[in-house]
């Protein structure tokens, strides 16, 4: 698989797009909705602010950074679970969401809107960051609800093309189920479930994000020890048994890895779709190559930074308040994997 950049060594791409993500996180500090001069934010990280200064620095330390900090995170969770997905199902079109664990996700906040009491909607967008945490939960119950089930499936099916098929008939019962409690909500907690399925880098907030970091960072951490058996599985999964790996085993730690990545970002954020789909592969193309030694890292860059420019722009300012990140990540990320299809012809090169 040859590059897009042509012979320009891998490690320099790499670099390149380590600068454009510390740029990316700089610039999600330094604009927004609302402006404030530039030597004004660098005061309030460095900590030099004044006493009339403190409005500029809640917005600056309680909602850019907890969010720049969110998208980081949460791109590179999503596009390395999508990095397993594809792996594992040796499907260019898997996903995060492909099992199922995003519409667990949404079935846990619809049963949450439905069954907690009338006009739920509306109490949970008064209380702060109570009804988030409501939220949370209940988004959380779902995915790791269905995470479980996927597992026990992964353990009686014989192959993963039905484990997949499973997948995807989990996503239509759950989806049918979110269908049937909207129909019986009430307007306010349909609205509320509307709000929370569009996405936003916003939720987390200072108090929950050094969880919402951990989880997301000891997934990552995780998913590093599987270059390897990753790499022999691209070769088929009896080469892979042949060298003494433990195919089995390895299918269900990175059904697990995975999902609780998956279960925590769109617990916390919403459903965030496209990053994980299309960020493995603009990382081959950008690469022009196959070895997770070196796509793992680089889709953790590439899906930080394309989460982190999705929020800027949500944010610019002339928007009032911010536009839905699922909104963004769409409307930008499709039209680039709609140039590199037309540029390479298909998703996967063979190296010629």
């Amino acid at each position: 698989m040859s590059s897009i950049f042509g012979k320009i060594p891998v490690g320099v791409i790499m670099a390149a797009a380590v600068v454009v993500l510390v740029v990316l996180g700089l610039l999600n500090l330094f604009l927004g909705s609302v402006i404030i001069p530039p030597e004004d934010v660098w005061n309030i990280l460095t900590g030099k602010t004044q006493l009339d200064d403190q409005v500029k620095q809640l917005i600056v330390l309680q909602y850019r950074l907890p969010q720049a900090v969110t998208a980081i995170f949460a791109g590179a969770g999503l596009a390395v679970a999508g990095l397993l997905m594809q792996t594992l199902f040796r499907n260019p079109l898997a996903d995060p969401s492909i099992l199922g664990i995003s519409s667990g996700s949404s079935l846990g906040v619809a049963l949450l809107l439905l069954f907690s009491g009338t006009n739920t909607g509306l109490f949970l967008s008064e209380t702060g960051w109570i009804g988030q945490t409501g939220l949370i939960m209940s988004a959380l119950t779902g995915a790791f609800l269905v995470l479980i089930i996927i597992s026990w499936l992964s353990r009686i099916m014989s192959d993963m093309v039905s484990l997949l098929i499973a997948g995807i008939m989990i996503s239509y019962i759950t989806g049918s189920l979110v269908g049937i409690t909207k129909y019986f909500s009430q307007k306010e907690d349909l609205q509320a479930f509307v709000l929370w399925g569009l996405g936003s880098f916003s939720n987390v907030g200072q108090a929950r994000l050094p969880f919402f970091v951990i989880a997301v960072a000891l997934g990552l951490l995780l998913s590093v020890f599987l270059v390897k058996p990753l790499n022999l599985l691209l070769l088929g999964e009896r080469y892979a048994a042949n060298l003494g790996v433990s195919v089995k085993r390895v299918q269900f730690f990175i059904l697990i890895i995975s999902g609780v990545l998956t279960a925590v970002i769109t617990a916390y954020t919403g459903p965030v779709a496209f990053i994980g789909l299309a960020v493995p592969h603009l990382a081959r193309n950008l690469l022009g190559e196959s070895s997770h030694r070196i796509l793992l890292p680089a889709v953790m860059i590439l899906g930080a930074s394309l989460a982190l420019a999705c929020n800027l722009i949500a944010r610019l300012p002339g928007f009032e308040g911010s536009l839905p990140v699922n909104a963004v990540t769409s409307l930008i990320g499709a039209p680039v994997v709609v140039w590199f299809l037309i540029r390479r012809k298909h998703l996967y090169s063979n190296g010629k």
